[in-house]
């Protein structure tokens, strides 16, 4: 799953305006100056955010833009659901029955689900807070799996599988 860069950009911005404090609103102008973020796509995401209840904004010339809650009650999973739709990494892990044909016979959608429902957790578990105390360390494997596989895929090779030399049913590998 990839992220659209709405929905980073609408987390980035978020957590600069839970930065910032409540003492006064942020511009759009200071927000692109923190955030990196075109003023023009800043407003199309503010949009989102306010119809969604995570910002509020004032008009005048003291006016900009402002969190509607603490940072304590903004999660990452919030911010993915109102941008993206949705957490889920497959169209088979929602709850509509009719979208896949194979959904009772499927043998990897449980899978799907379980690592749908783990990524959910953990975005849930990601407050604005949370980010405001600073950066966590990752693990080495963390940084593994979010390193660019190369054109080449030198750098992102597996390691081997050892295959049987004969076939294998299903029953002996139980």
């Amino acid at each position: 799953m990839k992220l659209a860069a709405k929905t980073r950009y609408a987390a980035r911005i978020l957590l600069a305006l839970a930065m910032h404090g409540e003492e006064a609103p942020m511009t759009t102008t200071a927000l692109s100056q923190h955030t990196g973020v075109t003023v023009q796509f800043i407003e199309q995401i503010l949009k989102t955010l306010k119809r969604g209840g995570l910002t509020r904004s004032s008009r005048g010339a003291s006016g900009g833009h402002m969190l509607a809650r603490t940072p304590e009650d903004i999660t990452l999973g919030e911010i993915v659901r109102l941008m993206e739709g949705g957490i889920q990494l497959t169209v088979c892990c929602s709850g509509d029955a009719n979208v896949c044909a194979r959904r009772a016979s499927c043998l990897t959608r449980s899978a799907w689900v379980r690592a749908s429902q783990a990524l959910e957790r953990s975005l849930e578990e990601t407050t604005l807070a949370t980010l405001m105390e600073g950066e966590q360390p990752l693990s080495p494997h963390d940084e593994a799996v979010c390193r660019p596989a190369d054109g080449d895929g030198a750098s992102a090779k597996r390691p081997s599988v050892r295959r049987p030399a004969r076939p294998v049913s299903p029953a002996e590998l139980y």
